[in-house]
């Protein structure tokens, strides 16, 4: 029997979850830098010097030589940006 790519996906993601004891849904969905560009609405050269610097406080992962941003924390870094007016101090 072949998987296609999603299913193939998703049975990975449950042997992870189920060898790390938690719900499937906890087991982070990883991107590479030119989708977390595109979701920040920034460069992806702009990512890689917040990678560098460490200013924006935007979790990130080597797995090898390649860059891969957590879904979660691109939405968590969204939700810190936000604000209600311009006078409103963001935190990160």
């Amino acid at each position: 029997m072949k998987l296609d790519k999603k299913e193939l996906v998703e049975s990975i993601r449950g042997e992870i979850a189920a060898y790390l004891g938690v719900q499937e849904k906890a087991v982070a969905i990883l991107v590479d830098p030119e989708v977390a560009a595109v979701v920040l609405g920034v460069e992806k050269d702009t990512l890689a010097t917040w990678r560098h610097n460490g200013a924006q406080q935007l979790p990130f992962l080597k797995i090898g030589r390649a860059v891969r941003y957590r879904v979660n924390d691109l939405a968590e870094y969204l939700a810190r940006r936000s604000s209600l007016h311009t006078g409103e101090v963001c935190e990160g």
